[in-house]
Order: structure tokens, then sequence, then C-alpha cells
């Protein structure tokens, strides 16, 4: 007994540290951007470093995840790592920014099968009564990953080289992947299924214009131009075709038959809904930081840690507390206070001190971080073994294209506020040629008249507080979908001890998943 649980421990361990390497990948990378620029030129492409790993990310999440349910967790998930690691070797070798564009794709195939898969293999090996914590770890790493890797990412490009930021990746992917290999014993049966190879093109090509059309729009190309109407009639057509292919396929890649259970379209919808929200703090409070009261740019990365722990602390509560209460007691009084940071700043960031918006960043953090732990269980449990896979991956696909879209849509609000704002701050007299990213920079601040930066960035501020207030709207739609969630929790029931590493099927009477939904 004691050595089965010594090898889940093990397991476990690989499987939190492939997802800190992914979710972290994207984050870091953007801190040394400037460094890599600087050195490669390439300026006008940078965009594709982002652009392609996120695409190639999101397309293989709900593959990969599909592909498990039918060939095995194990042999997916390490093709996952295997991928990611070579994809970092080879970033680091890069010189060109189109090379390093192209290795990024590679990582982030790679990035798919690992997400996708890993909180599946942890559901799979953890026994019922151990889920909600090692739930809430699992969350607590995408807390901590969103906040640390800009840290680390600054220190490594300062006192090292930016090429380590992605050779980091080869000692802690070549651990996850010993402990994986060696202590994961999966069980050898499965269902042989047939792919859906049609499905899977559809998916990809949908994704790739939509990702492209968010990640270049109103930078590389304007959003009122003939290429971007293309990618807009791609991603419809693509995906009206994907939707009536999956609905004929014997084995579709993502089976809209998930969303037959009210408990995982809510998860979901929480997933997308909060991510947006929560990527609005993310991306602009340090922006307030560094353009509005003068921080520098490590400051402003400094002053998201409350956040990071804020989210760390309700992602680890949240696990503890799904065998107690309800998944939508959890979520909808997390969402609150999510909804209580947002509409703080929005109202009161101009006259906020920094001390004051650190209180809102923490209750920000408490806001998001339980959907992190609670809704991966809540999304699962209700699937037998053979659905986990697909439903997991779809869940973490529709949190990422939350935050992309969040990204996209209130930096677009925010865009397009500073222009107006800036247009009445230029009409009490100064040079036209000045931008609020000039603001970011403290040398240029110094130059300035002390009338017109004050103007300005008392323009930067209202813009910044207008977004806060738009992203109020996703945040109320995740608590009413949290209120919808109904009255279900994780109840543990009585099953026989599994195999480390999970080798035979749990089941029960009552869920093949090892766990009943039951009233409070």
């Amino acid at each position: 007994m004691s050595n089965k649980r010594n090898q889940i421990g093990w397991i476990v361990a690989g499987l939190l540290l492939s997802l800190l390497m992914a979710s972290m990948d994207n984050t870091i990378v953007a801190t040394a951007m400037g460094t890599i620029v600087g050195e490669m030129g390439g300026l006008d492409k940078f965009v594709w470093v982002t652009s392609a790993y996120m695409v190639a990310e999101m397309a293989g999440m709900p593959i990969f995840g599909k592909l498990s349910d039918m060939y095995g967790r194990k042999r997916f998930f390490v093709f996952g790592i295997i991928v990611f690691m070579i994809g970092s070797a080879l970033c680091g070798m890069a010189d060109s920014i189109v090379q390093l564009s192209l290795y990024r794709a590679v990582q982030g195939i790679g990035a798919g099968a690992m997400v996708s898969i890993a909180f599946t293999i942890m559901f799979d090996v953890v026994s019922p009564k151990d889920r909600g914590k090692m739930t809430g770890a699992f969350g607590a790493v995408f807390g901590l990953s969103s906040v640390a890797a800009p840290l680390l990412g600054g220190y490594i490009t300062d006192y090292l080289r930016w090429e380590w930021i992605f050779y980091i990746n080869l000692p802690l992917g070549l651990l996850s992947f010993v402990l994986v290999a060696l202590c994961y014993k999966e069980s050898a049966e499965h269902s042989r299924q047939k792919i859906d190879w049609l499905g899977a093109a559809l998916l990809i090509g949908a994704i790739v214009c939509l990702m492209f059309g968010l990640e270049l729009g109103g930078k590389e190309i304007a959003w009122n131009s003939p290429q971007m109407a293309g990618l807009a009639i791609g991603f419809v057509v693509l995906s009206g075709l994907l939707v009536f292919v999956e609905r004929k396929a014997e084995e579709p890649i993502i089976s809209f038959n998930l969303f037959r259970s009210r408990l995982y379209t809510t998860s979901n919808l929480i997933a997308m809904l909060g991510g947006a929200a929560f990527m609005t703090a993310s991306i602009f409070i340090p922006i307030f930081i560094q353009g509005v009261l003068g921080g520098s740019a490590s400051n402003s990365g400094y002053v998201l840690l409350p956040m990071m722990l804020g989210s760390v602390a309700t992602a680890t509560l949240g696990g503890f507390l799904m065998t107690k209460l309800p998944y939508r007691t959890i979520m909808a009084s997390t969402l609150v206070l999510m909804i209580a940071g947002l509409a703080l700043l929005a109202l009161y960031i101009e006259t906020s001190p920094r001390s004051v918006i650190t209180i809102y960043m923490v209750l920000v953090g408490l806001g998001i971080g339980a959907s992190f732990s609670v809704l991966s269980s809540s999304a699962l449990q209700t699937f037998p073994r053979a659905q986990r896979g697909a439903a997991s991956s779809t869940l973490n696909f529709n949190r990422s294209l939350g935050m992309v879209l969040g990204i996209t849509i209130f930096g677009m609000i925010q865009s397009h506020s500073l222009v107006s704002k800036l247009a009445d701050a230029m009409a009490g007299g100064g040079s036209t040629d000045i931008k609020a990213d000039m603001l970011l920079n403290p040398a240029f601040r110094q130059t300035m008249d002390p009338a017109l930066l004050e103007r300005i960035t008392e323009g930067l501020s209202l813009s910044i507080g207008i977004t806060f207030a738009w992203s109020l709207i996703p945040a109320v739609l995740a608590l009413a979908a949290a209120l919808a969630m109904g009255k279900e929790r994780l109840e543990i029931v009585h099953e026989p001890e599994s195999e480390a590493g999970g080798g035979h099927e749990q089941k029960d009477a009552q869920d093949p998943s090892g766990t009943a939904l039951l009233p409070n």
C-alpha cells in the first residue's frame, strides 16, 4: 500500500512539472521578446512567436484528449513531453524570428498534449478521497504560473541569456518524463475506435483562422482589410462544417453530447468567461502601475504577486471544500470576490494609491483561483474513464479561448478609449507625436512637460478604468453560470483501491468515475 501511494505521489509530481512548464511558457517568453527582437530583428514578425504556440496548443488540446481516450493516456502524454522538449531546444538555437516562430509551434503541439491529458491522468490514478486536495494543487499551478513566469523570465533575461528561458524546460521536462514513464502503469485495455480525421482537420482550420485573426487584427492586419474578412469567413464556414460533421461522426473529436450535462456545460462557461475577465486584470494593472504611477517594468510585474497568492489560496481551498460544499456554493462565493475586485478597479483605480490597488488585486486573485481546481473536478466526474480525456481537453480549450478573447476584445476597448482620451489631452496643447506607450519609458517621462504628462496619464488611467468596467460583463455572466450549476458536490463513495498508476478501471455501482453526484 505504501509503495502504491509513493508511486502515485511521483506520478502527480511529474504531472505538476509538465503543467508548470506548459502554462508558464507563453508568459515567460513575452518578457524576453524585447531582448530577442533587439538581437534578431524582425519586429514586424514577432507576434508570430506567440501566435504559433497558441494556435498549435489550442488545436492540439481536443485532438490529444480524444486520442488519449481511444489509445491510452501515457503514450500521448509522454509524446507531448518529448515534443515540448525538442521544441524548447530548437527555440534556444533559433537565429531568426521566423525560425523561432516555427519552433514555437512545435512547442505548442507538445503543450497541447500535456495540458489536455495531465488532469485526466490525475483523476484516473488518485482515489476519490484525495482528489479534492490534488485538484487544488493542480489549480494552484495555474495561478502560480500566471505571475511567476514574468518574474522568472525577466530574471533569466537580465542575468543569463534569453535562450535559457527555453533551455530551462529541458531538465524539468526530463524529470517529468522519467517520473511518469517509470511510475505510471496504465491498463492496456482501451477502446479501439475510428479516428475522426475530417473533424480534426476542420477543427485545426477553424482555430488557425480564429487565432491568427485575433492575434494579428489591428496589428499586422487592419480590422477592415480583405485579409481579415477572409479569416473571419474562413472561421465561420469551417466552424459550421465542424458542427455538421461532428454531429454525424461515429467518434467525434469534439463530442457535443458532453454538453448534455448541465454541470459540464456550466463548468465550461465559467472557465471561458472567468478567464476572459481575469486576463483583463493581469494585463492592464501592470500597464497602469508603469504608465500612470511611473513604476519600473520589474515593479509592475511584482504588483501581480498578491493576485497570484490570492489565486493559489482559493485554488487550494476550493480543492479541500469540494467534498463539503456544492460546486455552486464554492464558485459563486469566489466569483463574487472577483466581481468586487474588478468593480473597485473600474471605479477607483484613478484615485487609489498603490497599496489599495494591491487589495483590489487580491480580491481578483481570490475570485479566480477556485476555478482552476473546482472546475477541473466538476467537469470530469460525471463521465466514465473512456470520456474523461475529451471532457478535460474541451474544458482547457474553452478556458484558453476565453483568455485569448478577453485579451483581444478588452485590448480593443482600451485602445479605442485611449485614442479619444489622448485627443482630449492634446487639445490642451502639446506635441501630437507623443503616444501613450512612451509613458512606459521612465527616462522619457522625465523630459515631458509636467502638465502634459498629467493630462496624458489621466487619459491612460481613464481608459483602463473603462476597460475594467466592461470586464464586469463576463464576470457577472460567469457568476450566473455558477448559480445554474445545481446542488452537486464531490461525494466520496467506497471503492476498491486502484493500482498505483491507475492500472485498473475504478468501478462503482453508481458511477464509473468512482464518485457520486449527490444533492447537498
